[in-house]
């Protein structure tokens, strides 16, 4: 029997990043004088890119400067959060022994996720996640983010195309559009970060426990 390929999703499946997120996005809004968000906020607006995480937070505000101003204030935020990359940033309960005990049963495991490629690289191995995966990809210039099915074909490409059913592992909307749109299964856990109950957004599964997710993988063999 062929083994799935799992391809994760990082902020609020894999990692619980929203802390150092929210200090970076703050402090780019206490720069333009606008009030800070906050936590239950950060966690609701993470899944779409960087673009869309400031843009959804000057909107909050009530500001209308992020639209004239958007390059620079993306360069701003990603200057601050490189600086506090993995300062509260943590693994979600679980998470590294069930990789742990995935990759030992031979298991193709790869990240997708929306945030820039050389951050998602250095917030998982300041994690000790990254030797976990065989590919960790993350937003580039002119490549296209989750949810466009290319980027599924991407990590497909990166892995080889290995034999065995693709299934997306992640928390958010953004995650099952990608999954419909590459024709494939995707598993939410339902810790992560979004504004509806995961239930309600079309999965194929929810788990409740990350250590959850290796017995139920066999319903999709």
């Amino acid at each position: 029997m062929s083994r799935p390929i799992l391809i994760f999703d990082l902020d609020g499946t894999l990692v619980d990043t929203a802390p150092d997120l929210l200090k970076a996005l703050n402090a780019v809004l206490l720069e333009e004088d606008c009030p800070e968000v906050d936590l239950a906020a950060v966690r609701h607006m993470v899944g779409r890119g960087v673009r869309a995480l400031i843009g959804q937070a000057f909107a909050r505000t009530g500001s209308s400067r992020y639209p004239d101003h958007a390059a620079r204030l993306v360069d701003r935020f990603l200057l601050h959060y490189r600086k506090h990359l993995a300062e509260e940033s943590r693994a979600f309960p679980g998470v590294a022994p069930v990789l742990a005990r995935l990759r030992a049963d031979g298991v193709r495991l790869a990240v997708l996720t929306n945030k820039p490629e050389d951050m998602a690289g250095s917030l998982l191995s300041a994690l000790h996640l990254s030797q976990f995966f065989d590919v960790i990809s993350g937003a580039r210039v002119r490549r296209p983010d989750k949810p466009d099915a290319r980027v599924v074909a991407s990590v497909m490409d990166g892995l080889g195309h290995p034999s065995g059913r693709a299934i997306i592992i992640g928390d958010s909307a953004v995650d099952v559009a990608t999954a419909r749109a590459a024709q494939i299964p995707v598993i939410l856990v339902s810790s992560g970060y979004t504004d509806k109950p995961p239930r309600d957004l079309g999965a194929d599964e929810v788990v409740d426990a990350f250590s959850d997710l290796p017995g139920i993988l066999n319903g999709f063999l």
